[in-house]
């Protein structure tokens, strides 16, 4: 009996020390980006064909604001015709403060398939206008929601994918831009004569069509969000450093868009360049641009994004005031080669710091949308405001007032950049930051 009681107590003295331990359950979170990979580097070709048909076909409107001062299709003044240019980028950033939580919810394939058809069917829209205010609607208002819907998962995917070559992979598919803005100019101009603007705008849209079904089949998110987030990210506000970069950034792109819009018709309306020249400035200033988007967020892996930055926004200043001396041929394309470079350094850091400005990289889509809503305010003024102060003297153009007010706010943000890398960093200039 002794021994039959000694051996059923031992199952029963063995398990109980094991129940009594708790069992740590495993934690399931989302592995660290891949920085490499065939389906991280497909994910940069996708954000580069958005870009090549975001900040790319926006790009290109300095050449579509020379072809409408002409007067061939309608008659408007400067001002009112930068208004459709602006529009459609105050949109781009503007509907992000929506598409970013969309796109925090997973919805990455639904904004582009809305994003994609609204570029497309805005171009098809406007081909068959006639009259300034149908302008508006198609290109400025149908084109910029669509690209608006396109620009965050463009900047917010590949962030997923890398971090330790963030900066490179940024700028190829950022260089996908200054590509748009090449291509798109030189199609619009070279079939405006051959066939007339109505089917060279619907060759445009085609090309938008062709190289949106890329990023469509082969874009995907990598981490779910774990939960559905408020469109607004209210800690947000009580980031003094990330408020202080936004409103910098509304400065910069106030003066920026300025050079961008103006360049072509500048150097036309001066008899500086014949038509011809002047529609290539357009992609020689954007093919420049390809180069400022690539290698300086290329080094800003190795020196840091805001070290680049400022440089950028002061130099990007000061070649609007060098505008004011300009009065050859040889001059004006040195400026948009210089300009071009500068301009894209300044649009394609900005994404990069707003994404190392935000601790949290699962409200990365939320900070890039809301940050992008209020830059786009200083678009809205920059291209209208230009065009008030460039007919302000009736008949004559007052091209140096239109300098001047590009290259102040561009100048003042290259030190406001500056103030938050001091603040935030230190003032040691061998900090990357």
């Amino acid at each position: 009996m002794a021994d039959k009681t000694a051996e059923s107590s031992l199952p029963e003295e063995a398990t109980t020390p094991q129940e009594a331990i708790p069992q740590e359950k495993p934690t399931v979170g989302p592995s660290p980006p891949p920085n490499g990979g065939t389906l991280a580097w497909l994910n940069v070709l996708g954000s580069f064909m958005l870009y090549f048909n975001t900040w790319g076909i926006l790009n290109t409107f300095g050449a579509y604001q020379n072809y409408y001062e002409s007067g061939a299709l309608f008659h408007a003044s400067s001002s009112d015709i930068s208004w459709v240019g602006s529009i459609a980028a105050f949109l781009l950033m503007f509907v992000g403060i929506f598409v970013g939580p969309i796109y925090d919810r997973g919805y990455l394939r639904t904004l582009l398939i809305v994003g994609s058809f609204m570029v497309v069917f805005g171009h098809m829209m406007l081909s068959l206008c006639s009259q300034f205010w149908q302008v508006v609607l198609a290109q400025g208002f149908v084109v910029g929601i669509g690209t608006g819907c396109l620009f965050v998962p463009c900047v917010a995917i590949i962030p997923q994918y890398f971090s330790t070559k963030l900066g490179a992979a940024m700028g190829a598919a950022v260089s996908g831009s200054a590509l748009g803005g090449v291509i798109y100019p030189i199609v619009l101009y070279r079939l405006i004569n051959q066939i007339g603007f109505p089917w060279a705008v619907r060759v445009i849209g085609f090309i938008a069509l062709g190289t949106l079904l890329l990023p469509l089949s082969i874009m995907r998110l990598r981490v779910q969000p774990p939960k559905v987030r408020a469109i607004i990210d209210p800690t947000a506000f009580k980031d003094p450093v990330y408020l202080a970069f936004v409103f910098t950034s509304l400065i910069a792109y106030m003066g920026l868009f300025v050079i961008l819009f103006y360049l072509s018709f500048f150097a036309e309306a001066t008899g500086i360049t014949d038509n011809s020249l002047a529609f290539y400035l357009v992609p020689i200033f954007n093919a420049a641009s390809v180069f400022g988007r690539t290698i300086p967020n290329k080094l800003a892996d190795r020196f840091g994004p805001f070290n680049l930055l400022i440089p950028a926004a002061l130099s990007s200043g000061l070649l609007m005031f060098c505008m004011i001396a300009v009065h050859s041929k040889g001059a004006v394309i040195a400026m948009a080669v210089l300009s071009g470079f500068m301009s894209g350094a300044l649009i394609g850091l900005p994404p990069m710091c707003l994404a190392i400005l935000t601790v949290d990289k699962s409200k990365i889509g939320t900070r890039i949308g809301m940050g992008y809503a209020i830059i786009a305010l200083g678009v809205l003024v920059g291209g209208p405001g230009g065009g008030a102060i460039l007919r302000q003297s009736g008949a004559s153009l007052d091209w140096q007032g239109l300098w001047v007010f590009g290259g102040v706010p561009t100048c003042v943000s290259g030190l406001c950049y500056m103030a938050i890398r001091v603040y935030k960093y230190g003032p040691k200039l061998n900090i990357k930051a």
